[in-house]
């Protein structure tokens, strides 16, 4: 029996309408970041079973997001409102909601934008889950089967939303996976979800809907939890019930420092202004997206003898990241003096990892993930 904790939906420090979080909460054992990172790569654990404890950013990191606010939430606004208008063209303005189902949790932003575009300025009713996805593990079909048997929504009027792509991993695990649960429906005479991606930086060319094909410096891309709603990216191990949404961490004791609603508020504060004139990726900017991603992977795996691409992590976002989380070895910059990498300078100084200008990539900043040597990681 599941108990009902366990099938309700969060909001975190989102508003109820903003965002509804399909996840369990759960306690766990906090890891350092470097136990994590030998338990990854000796293969004792996946990266979803562990979690580290998130730290408050510094007061001079969080002025670098307020930098990137003040630079970008316009921008982020007329993309995010483009974004918004591709969808309704394509799924059809109509009084049955669209139904944004963004994955947890670099797309839970995203989704909750979105949401609040669609219903305040183009006249759509519009519902925002955010639910988990994880690598090699999959998207949370427990949550899906809620969506649909549960609260009833249209299959044919949902859409995935992330807040960008890189290499495609996730894009690819959305639609291996969904390709699984269809077909698992579709045995059952279910309708099947159409696996529909839609995010606001296409950097890496596979998504379905993009508003742009640009690395920059999305500005929620650069917080954890504290511009998500106090929850940690999703867990799944042996905490998780058969039957029960994946896990997750609510980080109560980051409250006085979480940005989740003022960001939320002074991205839509540009929505009225922003241009209303949809423009969206051609196939054709995906193509050239997809092979300038792949041959500067390529290159990189090579001139740094890289053994794992999983270790390469391209793009401000996910360069980020891993400064964040994981065990970084070398970062990568196009330009050292572009200020969309201020905050990469200022995390790589503290941690003590090396910066290398690489004036050639496509995108502007690029983490390696550090390989332990093979007695360390055992």
């Amino acid at each position: 029996m599941i108990a009902l904790a366990q099938r309700t939906p969060l909001h975190g420090s989102y508003r109820p309408e903003d965002c509804q979080f399909l996840l369990t909460p759960i306690r766990i054992e906090y890891l350092t970041i470097e136990e994590k990172e030998r338990r990854i790569q000796s293969g004792q654990a996946h990266y979803s079973e562990m979690i580290h404890r998130e730290a408050a950013p510094s007061s001079r990191y969080l002025q670098l997001f307020e930098t990137l606010c003040n630079r970008y939430e316009a921008r982020l606004a007329r993309e995010v409102r483009q974004l918004a208008q591709q969808l309704i063209a394509d799924l059809g303005h109509s009084q049955e909601p669209i139904v944004l189902v963004s994955l947890v949790r670099a797309g839970t932003p995203a989704g909750a934008l979105l949401r609040r575009v669609m219903v305040d300025h183009e006249s759509q009713p519009c519902e925002h889950y955010s639910v988990s996805i994880i690598r090699d593990r999959g998207i949370d079909g427990t949550a899906l089967d809620y969506l649909l048997d549960e609260v009833g929504v249209n299959p044919e009027r949902v859409v995935f939303v992330d807040a960008w792509t890189a290499k495609g991993v996730i894009t690819r695990e959305l639609r291996h996976t969904m390709t699984r649960y269809n077909t698992a429906r579709c045995a059952q005479g279910k309708t099947a979800i159409p696996p529909r991606l839609a995010v606001i930086s296409d950097i890496g060319g596979t998504a379905d809907y993009a508003a742009t094909c640009a690395d920059y410096a999305i500005p929620s891309g650069i917080l954890n939890a504290t511009v998500s709603g106090l929850i940690s990216r999703s867990v799944l191990n042996d905490q998780i019930d058969e039957g029960a949404f994946h896990g997750c961490v609510v980080y109560h004791e980051l409250a006085q420092h979480d940005q989740t609603q003022q960001f939320l508020d002074r991205v839509s504060a540009h929505f009225a202004t922003a241009p209303a004139d949809a423009k969206p990726t051609e196939e054709s900017d995906r193509v050239r997206q997809r092979a300038l991603m792949q041959d500067m992977l390529a290159q990189i795996q090579r001139d740094y003898l890289v053994e794992e691409l999983n270790y390469i992590k391209p793009g401000i976002a996910e360069a980020t990241r891993v400064l964040l989380r994981r065990v970084p070895a070398l970062l990568l910059l196009r330009d050292t003096n572009h200020p969309d990498v201020e905050h990469l300078m200022l995390l790589a100084k503290e941690k003590g990892v090396p910066v290398e200008v690489r004036a050639d990539m496509p995108f502007y900043a690029c983490s390696l993930i550090k390989a332990l040597p093979r007695q360390e990681a055992c």
